[in-house]
């Protein structure tokens, strides 16, 4: 489920929020779906279980995770999970329209290049 890359530059425990937002948003981990332990997973990657409690409280604050004391941690449900990817969206959007504002693009290119995309998405779902 989850693979180390010792070669990549990125920190471990960004390594481990990665994979598991792929098998989130891929649909291999179903809503309400038990995690492993911080403990089980560490000891199963051979890392120390302060990068997997780093990861997961990562994936709690970005929204794909939550924590039920006592019990561990689970797959968001969809509708928490759609409402942070669209809020990520809008992000991206925000900061994509600021961009090309910075680049001269105007307003109506911007609309109509937004409509355009938008329509060929439509299309190809």
């Amino acid at each position: 489920m989850i693979v180390i890359d010792y070669k990549d530059r990125r920190p471990i425990y960004e390594q481990v929020v990665d994979r598991f937002q792929e098998l989130i948003l891929n649909g291999a981990l179903p809503a309400d779906t038990k995690l492993p332990s911080v403990r089980s997973l560490a000891m199963e990657l051979s890392i120390n279980p302060n990068t997997i409690q780093r990861a997961y409280a990562t994936l709690e604050q970005k929204g794909y995770i939550y924590t039920v004391k006592g019990k561990g941690s689970f797959i968001a449900g969809d509708a928490e999970l759609m409402n942070f990817k669209k809020m990520e969206a809008i992000k991206q959007l925000e900061d994509a329209i600021s961009q090309a504002k910075k680049s001269g693009i105007t307003y109506d290119e911007i609309e109509e290049t937004c409509q355009s995309i938008y329509k060929e998405e439509q299309i190809n779902d």
